[in-house]
């Protein structure tokens, strides 16, 4: 048996995105936007360090660290480069720039995850990494054309739905595995 943190990855995951959807279409207009920074950076952290530590040990099964470790490094990395700058009051758009290759490689972790039927819905999975993928391809427009309130609009609906999936599957892992480790013990206990 394995232990895993990916319902924890999820949780975050689903709330950076909350975040990252109310900041596009409501705070992007602010004149406070330093304010969402501490949001911003606690969903990175999360993200980064514990996609690091699943990506240097591999503690799932196979590719699923690949699928779940390296694509949270590159979801907290976006997440603490956007936190960064909002609070230094720099421009996101090079920070987005990023968005477009690390949403690339998400959009072909989920098509893959379909493909090979991986997790226990890989439809469910494919799609979630597929939509959170395309927000990061298509940062940049969003962040260039942000006075366009249509184009903000239709890229919160899309961090929500992506949001919401990773919700549903972050929630039912950690009912699950509550029930799955219920008797677990560490080797120094058995």
């Amino acid at each position: 048996m394995f232990i895993d943190y990916v319902g924890l990855l999820l949780i975050n995951m689903s709330a950076g995105l909350f975040l990252l959807a109310g900041y596009l279409y409501k705070g992007i207009e602010s004149k406070q936007q330093k304010k969402w920074s501490p949001a911003l950076a606690i969903s990175g952290f999360i993200a980064t360090s514990y996609g690091c530590h699943m990506t240097w040990h591999w503690p799932l099964p196979g590719s699923y660290n690949v699928a779940f470790g390296e694509m949270s490094v590159l979801l907290g990395a976006l997440f603490l480069g956007a936190a960064f700058c909002l609070a230094m009051d720099w421009d996101m758009l090079i920070v987005a720039a990023y968005g477009f290759f690390s949403g690339l490689a998400a959009t072909i972790v989920g098509c893959r995850i379909i493909n090979l039927g991986m997790t226990k819905e890989p439809l469910i999975a494919g799609i979630g990494f597929i939509l959170t993928g395309l927000c990061g391809i298509f940062s940049a427009p969003a962040l260039y054309f942000r006075a366009n309130r249509f184009f903000r609009l239709l890229g919160s609906i899309t961090l929500i739905i992506a949001a919401l999936i990773w919700a549903r599957t972050g929630y039912m892992a950690c009912w699950s595995h509550l029930a799955d480790l219920a008797k677990w013990m560490p080797a120094t206990m058995r």
